[in-house]
């Protein structure tokens, strides 16, 4: 009778080198990275623009995604936002504001839509409050932070560092415009181009990281 050899042990996967993140000091050297320009930002207010969009969005596999909301100044106060919902393809970003009935079906239905990535920077408190507001399980999100720390990042990155690790550049963001009115009924230039820029990087990202070896 031949005896059956005893059974390998497992070891486990190693985890990939942990890697170093630039500080704010050395992401202020770098260069700026690029922005999308007015022309290939939509606002999206109403039903009619919002199936625009959807008509506009439906062909990528893949979206840059993020939400903004009224900040909070008050202690205990809760926020009913989000107030605006950003997508965006390599080409272009749609802003859609949730003021109307119409315009926040049609992005309930975009973020519910299987079979499309929705990829963003620390998107746990912004799918708690579409949950709560627009009442729809959102498909396909990724957080790209997961797949930095696969890649040996063990800090919650956000766009700035991962466009400062990427591409070598500095990604401008307005602290001011992050905490304006976002519930307003006209968003300004400024907030147009913030809320735009930060779905749109967090797709070149996403695109990015494909392109990198597997950990």
């Amino acid at each position: 009778m031949t005896a059956t050899p005893p059974a390998r042990p497992q070891t486990a996967r190693p985890r990939p080198p942990q890697r170093r993140v630039p500080d704010k000091d050395q992401i202020a050297l770098l260069d700026p990275f690029e922005r999308l320009g007015t022309p290939r930002i939509t606002r999206v207010a109403t039903r009619e623009e919002a199936e625009q969009a959807r008509a506009a969005l439906i062909g990528a596999s893949a979206w840059g995604f993020d939400t903004e909301s009224k900040p909070t100044f008050t202690q205990g106060e809760a926020s009913d936002g989000p107030h605006v919902v950003q997508l965006a393809t390599l080409d272009h970003a749609w802003v859609f504001q949730l003021h109307d009935m119409g315009c926040r079906a049609q992005v309930a239905e975009l973020l519910a839509l299987p079979g499309v990535t929705k990829a963003g920077f620390g998107l746990g408190d912004d799918m708690q409050r579409i949950r709560r507001k627009l009442g729809v399980e959102p498909a396909g999100v990724l957080d790209l932070n997961a797949v930095f720390r696969q890649h040996g990042y063990r800090k919650d990155m956000g766009v700035k560092a991962a466009v400062a690790v990427l591409f070598n550049r500095r990604f401008l963001k307005s602290k001011s415009v992050a905490t304006s009115n976002w519930a307003n009924e006209r968003l300004t230039d400024a907030q147009l181009a913030y809320a735009a820029n930060d779905a749109w990087a967090a797709l070149r990202v996403f695109h990015a990281l494909q392109d990198l070896p597997r950990p």
